[in-house]
């Protein structure tokens, strides 16, 4: 299942595709649309297929510091030495979390200034994240370097520092361009609850099943993604599209495009209040059908 994250604030959209094979070739074919190949920048973890596609595409790649992160935490869990442990937390807490942290104080100031009705510009990001982040990137490179050499490279600590030396074009462009994320956890997130439903479904493996999932998550998640509501927006577009039939009909049922008509929709239906902390007040359909359920 590969799964794509894109799109401004307000026009998100989440898209799951179910492909049988998992090689440079599918991921070229579903990078490739109507008006040809993806071109652009691209967040990805640190499987080398990315690598292959964005040089042969002239792609901007850029690197996952959350998966970077993740190293050193399984050092820090499962290292053998003591040292290596207590070097791993320095870096989840010195260089990674001060990074993090830049970013934090960034989604601070932009909070605040959208309070303000005012506008947090990128060059204002790209300001920060050039004063702040970068002396902290350059100390964590330096720290590579001297640290690297004295570790085992099949320990957990010479996994995670050789992961982030083969990675660290990657993992710090992002300070040179304020639109990018540090990670791709947009995806990460996406991807967990399909990850962790897939337990239960490990042996219904028909690949029209697949592909079925992958339309509806879609779906789901790119709701999600813009505020709505999962189960209001799923009952509106099915109730639509039996009578779309031209793409614009088909692009008025995108989520940002229906946002507007579910909110009015929600403000018009009348709300149901409980009477007690106990008792909850149910239409009379609803009733008549608990209560024939009883009797059966």
């Amino acid at each position: 299942m590969w799964v794509r994250a894109a799109g401004p604030p307000g026009r998100r959209i989440i898209l799951f595709d179910y492909v049988p094979n998992r090689n440079t070739e599918a991921l070229m074919a579903l990078l490739t649309g109507p008006d040809g190949r993806y071109s652009g920048k691209i967040i990805s973890d640190g499987l080398t297929l990315y690598d292959g596609l964005a040089e042969a595409w002239q792609l901007q790649h850029f690197g996952c510091l959350a998966h970077c992160r993740r190293y050193f935490v399984a050092a820090e869990k499962v290292g053998q030495s003591p040292t290596g442990r207590t070097l791993a937390r320095v870096v989840i807490r010195d260089f990674i979390g001060a990074l993090y942290g830049v970013e934090r104080h960034i989604k601070a100031l932009r909070e605040r200034r959208e309070q303000a009705g005012q506008v947090f510009s990128l060059d204002e990001v790209l300001q920060i994240r050039q004063e702040k982040g970068l002396p902290i990137a350059t100390a964590f490179k330096k720290w590579l370097d001297e640290v690297g050499p004295g570790v085992t490279p099949t320990s957990a600590l010479g996994k995670a520092i050789a992961y982030s030396q083969s990675q660290w074009a990657k993992l710090i462009r992002y300070l040179d361009h304020p639109e990018i994320s540090p990670d791709n956890n947009r995806v990460e997130n996406a991807i967990r609850p399909f990850a962790v439903g897939r337990r239960s479904w490990m042996f219904c493996d028909t690949q029209g099943g697949a592909r079925a999932s992958a339309n509806l998550y879609s779906l789901v998640l790119s709701a999600r993604a813009n505020g709505l509501e999962p189960l209001d927006y799923l009952t509106h577009i099915y109730t639509q599209i039996p009578a779309a039939t031209m793409v614009e009909q088909f692009e008025a049922l995108l989520p940002w495009n229906v946002k507007e008509t579910l909110k009015q929709s929600a403000a018009a239906q009348p709300s149901i209040t409980p009477t007690t902390p106990h008792q909850t007040v149910r239409p009379k359909a609803t009733t008549r059908l608990i209560e024939t359920i009883n009797a059966d």
